[in-house]
């Protein structure tokens, strides 16, 4: 299948866009209004950048409607501001949950059910329980397109990593965090890990084997078929 993307409504590029970009980290961001109030939401368009400095960059869509750009848009464009977490097994649902369309007076954190950790060089808290957080301030904020899309730069002016999984030499002991990512609009759980080349015997075993579901939904389910899905990377 070939495909001219310039057919392609913007739903329907996004769908390629996640099912072909896999798996995708997960940078759960923390933000805060110029009123104090704590704002949460998973963001699978986020990467590193840089390394000196060290710099990540989030994409943020506006949210279900189409129109409205999201909190923590206008928290990092107001406050220059923003706390990337790492997510976990442990925190997987509460992640989720994150990423339904609260009103931009309510308080993350609280909605559903999580902690909040003091940071040390910005403004808004980390959640309490990740085990690796970057603080970061805005570096720029670039518009994209013509639909609201924007790309967020932060430099990371702190690394909070716990302490069990820093290792000697300054490496993170990555198979210790259980750390989720994301595939089209599902979760995937790093829990293998390899070097190669890898045996021809296991390669052969492995050949054409489709991916294990851990929550009991069939083969080939996809919440894209759901009525909760929207193309802004938010749940309804």
């Amino acid at each position: 299948m070939i495909i001219d993307a310039s057919t392609l409504d913007p739903t329907s590029a996004y769908k390629l866009l996640i099912g072909s970009i896999l798996p995708r980290a997960i940078g759960w961001v923390s933000t805060q209004s110029r009123e104090g109030v704590a704002n949460l939401a998973p963001i699978s368009f986020f990467t590193a950048v840089g390394r000196k400095p060290p710099m990540v960059s989030l994409s943020l869509q506006p949210r279900s409607d189409g129109v409205t750009l999201k909190d923590t848009f206008f928290n990092i464009r107001d406050t220059g501001e923003f706390v990337v977490n790492m997510v976990t097994l442990p925190q997987a649902h509460a992640m989720h949950r994150s990423a339904f369309e609260f009103e931009s007076d309510i308080d993350e954190f609280a909605a559903v059910g999580l902690e909040k950790e003091a940071s040390v060089a910005v403004r808004p808290p980390r959640v309490k329980g990740a085990p690796i957080a970057l603080e970061c301030k805005l570096d720029r904020l670039i518009p994209m397109g013509d639909l609201g899309d924007h790309v967020v730069f932060g430099e990371v002016v702190r690394f909070h990593i716990r302490d069990d999984v820093y290792l000697k030499g300054g490496r993170i002991d990555t198979g210790a965090l259980q750390a989720v990512g994301r595939l089209a609009a599902e979760y995937t759980l790093v829990h293998n890990a390899f070097t190669t080349p890898l045996d021809e015997q296991l390669l052969a075993s492995l050949r054409g084997q489709r991916a294990g579901r851990l929550d009991g939904h069939a083969d080939g389910y996809s919440p894209i078929d759901s009525k909760e899905w929207s193309a802004s990377g938010a749940t309804r």
